[in-house]
């Protein structure tokens, strides 16, 4: 059931315009407007940046696996992700889940 690193890490590039990089002591997957997750060091967590309707979506369909970032990241939807629980479709899921909300807005037409 465990996800490894290097599988966290080719899911998350293949997502679209998707890109990786340092953040403090772990490893950024984001869009061009913003993170949608980090990887740990040790590879054996990853925290998800959801709203707190998601976060309380996946805290409650695998509360073994998902569980919020403590303090207030958490409160804010931040979600911690046990790679060594988690099985990889809900992890494909849960990843694609936070890659929309960071995904670039669509720009409005002007109407004329």
């Amino acid at each position: 059931m465990t996800v490894d690193a290097a599988r966290v890490r080719e899911m998350a590039l293949a997502l679209p315009e998707a890109s990786e990089a340092p953040h403090v002591d772990r490893r950024a997957f984001r869009t061009p407007r913003k993170i949608f997750a980090t990887l740990g060091p040790g590879g054996r967590n990853l925290n998800l940046m959801f709203d707190p309707d998601l976060r309380d979506f996946y805290c409650e369909q695998e509360p073994d696996a998902f569980a919020p970032v403590p303090g207030g990241w958490g409160r804010m939807g931040a979600t911690r992700c046990d790679l060594t629980l988690v099985d990889e479709a809900t992890l494909a899921s849960a990843l694609q889940a936070a890659h929309r909300l960071a995904a670039p807005k669509p720009k409005q037409r002007r109407g004329g």
